[in-house]
């Protein structure tokens, strides 16, 4: 019971699938985890990198897949982990697949040490994909229990690299076409220049933008993006 109200629990956001996320030099990253949410290739991948490179925009995106192919997932965030503790983990061996985003939340107490450390276990003998990120490589991890750091690189480890600007832009006129507006390229230069440079932060700048088009019914052009967010963003 516990895993599949986890399962219900955590509502996916839309457009956090593979076609939606740009690769740039994470491309090796991105086919491993794909094949991983359909049941094949690896077991279990790591994924670390600073935030905004992308690792629950992956995480979600493989639950995603493996819903397409008629797979169980479970997708559990960093304030679950907190929250639940080692009790969150409890009976998700019995998916398909566990992505568990920000595991460092698990680190530093025996308990919940002891709960990722059985999970990782229990799910190889039961072949459930297991996926872990976090911002910290494996290595650089504290962990008190002993074995656990073995335990965490028993599949591939990747470093997602960030974006560079062309790749941002690209994020930036993907997501509006999604939503249904053209985001000019001098939009989104402004929005590159004038916001802080982070995926995050340029969505939420995007979605003001959107927001404000509908209010208003006008297109989003350079005058208009200034008049909503200012030259500071």
């Amino acid at each position: 019971m516990q895993a599949r109200q986890l399962t219900l629990d955590v509502t996916l956001p839309d457009g956090s699938d593979f076609d939606a996320f740009h690769a740039g030099a994470n491309g090796l990253a991105l086919d491993s985890l794909r094949a991983l949410a359909r049941g094949e290739g690896e077991r279990q991948l790591y994924l670390y990198g600073e935030p905004g490179s992308g690792k629950t925009h992956l995480l979600q995106a493989a639950c995603h897949e493996a819903s397409l192919w008629g797979r169980r997932a479970a997708y559990l965030p960093a304030f679950l982990l907190r929250q639940g503790g080692a009790h969150a983990l409890e009976g998700l061996d019995q998916l398909d697949l566990v992505c568990l985003d920000g595991i460092s939340a698990l680190v530093g107490c025996v308990e919940t040490e002891t709960g990722l450390f059985n999970l990782i276990n229990a799910s190889r003998c039961r072949d459930t994909r297991l996926v872990l990120a976090d911002t910290h490589a494996p290595r650089a991890l504290s962990a008190a229990l002993p074995d656990l750091g073995s335990r965490l690189v028993w599949g591939p480890v990747f470093q997602l690299q960030p974006l560079d600007d062309a790749g941002k832009r690209a994020v930036l006129v993907e997501r509006a076409r999604r939503r249904g507006f053209d985001l000019p390229g001098e939009v989104g230069e402004f929005l590159l220049r004038t916001c802080a440079r982070d995926l995050a932060t340029l969505m939420v700048q995007l979605e003001r933008l959107e927001q404000a088009s509908l209010r208003d019914q006008r297109r989003v052009t350079l005058p208009f993006a200034r008049a909503v967010l200012g030259e500071g963003g």
